[in-house]
């Protein structure tokens, strides 16, 4: 079982990027204040809090209608995941390449003062008690798979179903809901789900209303997940 993460934690928001408990997320850390970020967890546990801004903002920029009094701390989703740094590679231009492991979701209970130029907050677990062990429960995904089939089809996607047929239940599922490029309003509910079943019921009707509908313009592409 992993370790939990802490009572306060530093938070990353970046829109469309899901992270769930046992899933992996690549990161290419620029900004400034998130380099400060990730040297200070380095030091201290190593735990990432990955949370939406409400407002979906492309590659976590500002959108063109923001508060210019409050550009950067754009109003967050009360519910993100926290994630464990297993991997961070320092590049020579002063960028950090981190690989992140979905630990558990938690709520944010009050944000804190800025701390070298990024947000924090104090995070609440108790209703996610569950995630620790999430990776390890049993899940029939058989239903994923076919439907991602026809997704796949129709949107013109193409995978490697013989290599997510191996997976567990709870791993494809939850890999599914990281990859595939729902709005971020649809990834934060698949966060938010009342456990690994829930999401797959979810999953699965967002993936039958993706099957007929248009792209849509407030779609975004999540990083690619390795």
């Amino acid at each position: 079982m992993p370790a939990a993460p802490p009572p306060v934690l530093p938070l990353f928001p970046l829109t469309g990027s899901l992270l769930l408990p046992g899933n992996w997320l690549p990161l290419n850390v620029f900004e400034p204040r998130y380099r400060n970020l990730v040297a200070d967890v380095l030091a201290a546990g190593r735990h990432i809090g990955m949370i939406q801004p409400i407002v979906p903002r492309q590659d976590n920029r500002p959108p063109l209608d923001a508060n210019p009094a409050d550009p950067d701390e754009p109003a967050l989703y009360p519910v993100g995941c926290a994630g464990r740094i297993e991997q961070c590679d320092p590049q020579p231009d002063g960028r950090y390449l981190v690989l992140l492991k979905g630990v558990s979701r938690f709520r944010v209970a009050l944000e804190l003062p800025l701390q070298h130029g990024y947000r924090s907050a104090a995070a609440e677990y108790a209703e996610f008690a569950g995630d620790l062990l999430e990776p390890e429960l049993p899940l029939d995904a058989s239903r994923a798979m076919c439907a991602l089939q026809a997704f796949g089809k129709a949107n013109g996607l193409s995978f490697d179903y013989d290599l997510l047929a191996g997976l567990p239940g709870v791993s494809l599922v939850n890999g599914l809901a990281v990859a595939l490029p729902f709005r971020p309003a649809e990834k934060q509910a698949l966060l938010e789900a009342d456990g690994p079943e829930h999401r797959l019921e979810l999953l699965l009707a967002l993936m039958d209303m993706g099957l007929d509908a248009e792209p849509a313009a407030d779609y975004y592409a999540p990083p690619t997940l390795h």
